[in-house]
C-alpha cells in the first residue's frame, strides 16, 4: 500500500502525526506547501494523503467524489467505519465531520491498482503550483498572499469508464478560477488515460484564501521561496 506508512490505526480510527504528514507531502506527493511543515502553526494533514488512505480502505469505485468540510490536524484522530455504503461520513472522536465520500457502480479492492490510480493521481495533484496556479492568478490579476499563503484541498470527484486498468495516467483538460470576494474557487479539469485511450474524467477543486491585487515581483519570490524549500529537502 503506498500510503501505509504515513499513518496510525487503532480498531477502526487513523491519526496522521505532523511528521508522516510532512514526510508524505515532501517525499511522496512533491508538495512544499508550508502548512505541512511539521512546525507550521497552522499544520495540516495533505488532503491527498488522506484521499489514499481512505481510497485503500473503501476501494476503488467507477464514480467517486470526495469532499472536504475541515482540515485535519495531527490533534484529530478520525473515524473509519467498516461499512460497504454508497455515502461514507469521517468524522472525529468528537462527533465533527471532516469528509464526505459519495460512490457508486463497481468497485475493486486490488490494492496494486488502488496503489497504481493514487500514484497517478498525486504525482498530478502535486504539480499544482506554481505551474497552474500561477497562470491562473496572472490572468484574473490577482494573487495569494505571498507572507502567509494558503491553498486548501476542497475536494475531487472522478468517473472511470471501467476498472481494469494497468497504468492509469492523469492529464489536465482545463482550469477555472472564480473570484469572490478574497476569495478564489479553482477547479482542475483532468481525464485520465490508459495507454492513450481516455477511460474516465473527473476534477479537483481548491481554494485560495487572501487573494490581492497581482504584483510579479512578489509571485517571483514566492515562486523562488517554493523552489528553495524543495531544493534543500533535496539537499
Amino acid at each position: 500500500m503506498l500510503v501505509k506508512q504515513y499513518y496510525s490505526e487503532t480498531g477502526h480510527k487513523i491519526h496522521v502525526s505532523r511528521q508522516q504528514a510532512s514526510d508524505f507531502a515532501k517525499n511522496i506527493a512533491d508538495d512544499f506547501n508550508p502548512i505541512h511543515d511539521v512546525d507550521a502553526k497552522r499544520f495540516c494533514v495533505p488532503g491527498d494523503l488522506l484521499f489514499g488512505i481512505l481510497l485503500a480502505k473503501y476501494g476503488l469505485s467507477c464514480k467517486m467524489a470526495f469532499i472536504f468540510s475541515g482540515m485535519v490536524t495531527d490533534e484529530v484522530s478520525l473515524r473509519v467505519p467498516a461499512v460497504d455504503a454508497d455515502h461514507i461520513s469521517i468524522v472525529s472522536d468528537a462527533g465533527k465531520e471532516y469528509l464526505n465520500i459519495n460512490r457508486s457502480g463497481d468497485t475493486s479492492l486490488n490494492q496494486a491498482l488502488i496503489s497504481r490510480f493514487t500514484r497517478s493521481y498525486i504525482e498530478f495533484s502535486g504539480h499544482t503550483f506554481p505551474h497552474i496556479l500561477v497562470p491562473l492568478m496572472v490572468e484574473h490579476g490577482v494573487m495569494i498572499n505571498p507572507d502567509r499563503p494558503l491553498v486548501m484541498y476542497q475536494g475531487m470527484s472522478f468517473e472511470l469508464d471501467r476498472l481494469d486498468l494497468l497504468n492509469p495516467k492523469l492529464e489536465l483538460v482545463g482550469s477555472h478560477l472564480e473570484i469572490i470576494k478574497k476569495r478564489g474557487n479553482v477547479t482542475l479539469e483532468f481525464c485520465l488515460k490508459e495507454s492513450g485511450e481516455v477511460v474516465g474524467r473527473g476534477r479537483k477543486m481548491m481554494v485560495l484564501s487572501g487573494l490581492r491585487p497581482y504584483e510579479q515581483d512578489k509571485i517571483n519570490q514566492l515562486i523562488d521561496t517554493y523552489a528553495l524549500r524543495k531544493k534543500s529537502h533535496l539537499d
